[in-house]
């Protein structure tokens, strides 16, 4: 069976993904699926640098603002509700368009692989965190080991969530995360992705850009939009609030630094962000890059996607 071509515009924050996003939409008749983690949450708009209504310039967006903001999304339970928004937008015959930069919940959409069974937050994961609490990591660390080799020596030995997820895993279903990963990972992917990816060429401008974002968001409004978040009772520690931006503006509306300097942490965070991004895509050897100078020129990567698209069968 012929797979979809799925057209994915990805590329580090701030770098312009949601307007060329847009701009292919209006040309091909497409709707654009958001591929952003933090998106999802209602309320969150300026922190996330999620499109207003005016910028969607009467382009359906999919995946925004459709979680409550004291809710915590799985990877899985993302790609299960975005899979629904491309398959109904296939349905309508549209071109869904998946535009963002959290690249593991991408994968996750264009692979189309199922998660691992395993209840987070239920009775096995609730023992598995007492275990914890009483015992230290080490105890789980060498169970994981017994009955998982691989995944052990894969993980960091602080990194305790994912040792609990694998233990989780194993326990409710019998099955090694390891083993399941495999036999996912030997599937076919469910679409066939067009990569299109946006950079900056230098990466002095990137920071610039970035920096400049922030500073925006500041006037725009950000601290106030942390502070209604609590006075509508989202818990500080909610996963939403975790986000960059978030958590740094956090600390400055609680008093425990100056606004100045958390926007100064949000700037630092966020660069560290789009360098963990870029990491991540180029390990994709099938991404088409377009490089920008010292200015956005949409005009530009607009014609050189067309011809992507084109070379690719999207007409």
């Amino acid at each position: 069976m012929t797979q979809q071509k799925l057209p994915c515009i990805v590329g580090p924050t701030a770098c312009g993904k949601t307007t060329l996003g847009i701009h292919l939409a209006k040309k091909y008749g497409g709707e654009i699926v958001s591929m952003d983690s933090m998106q999802i949450y209602r309320g969150m708009t300026i922190g996330t640098a999620a499109p207003s209504a005016e910028e969607m310039e009467g382009i359906p967006h999919h995946m925004v603002g459709v979680a409550g903001p004291e809710e915590n999304w799985s990877v899985a339970r993302f790609a299960g509700a975005a899979g629904a928004c491309v398959e109904d937008i296939l349905g309508r015959g549209k071109l869904p368009i998946l535009v963002g930069g959290s690249g593991l919940y991408m994968d996750a959409v264009v692979t189309g692989r199922t998660f691992a069974s395993g209840s987070a937050g239920g009775a096995v994961r609730m023992e598995l965190q007492e275990q914890l609490r009483s015992g230290g990591i080490q105890p789980l660390l060498e169970e994981l080991c017994a009955v998982d080799p691989d995944a052990a020596a894969r993980l960091h030995p602080a990194d305790e969530k994912r040792i609990l997820r694998a233990l989780e895993v194993y326990r409710e279903t019998g099955k090694t995360i390891t083993q399941h990963n495999r036999e996912t990972q030997a599937l076919p992917n469910r679409y066939d992705p067009l990569y299109i990816g946006l950079a900056f060429r230098d990466r002095e401008d990137m920071k610039r850009r970035i920096d400049q974002r922030v500073d925006q968001m500041l006037a725009a409004g950000l601290a106030d939009e942390v502070r209604a978040l609590l006075a509508s009772g989202v818990p500080r520690d909610a996963t939403a609030l975790q986000a960059i931006g978030y958590k740094e503006m956090l600390a400055a509306v609680e008093g425990t630094c100056s606004l100045a300097e958390a926007a100064e942490e949000v700037k630092l965070r966020s660069r560290q962000y789009a360098k963990r991004q870029l990491t991540w895509l180029r390990r994709n050897p099938d991404i088409q890059w377009v490089y920008w100078e010292k200015k956005l020129d949409f005009a530009r990567a607009l014609q050189i996607a067309t011809e992507i698209f084109t070379a690719n069968g999207i007409q």
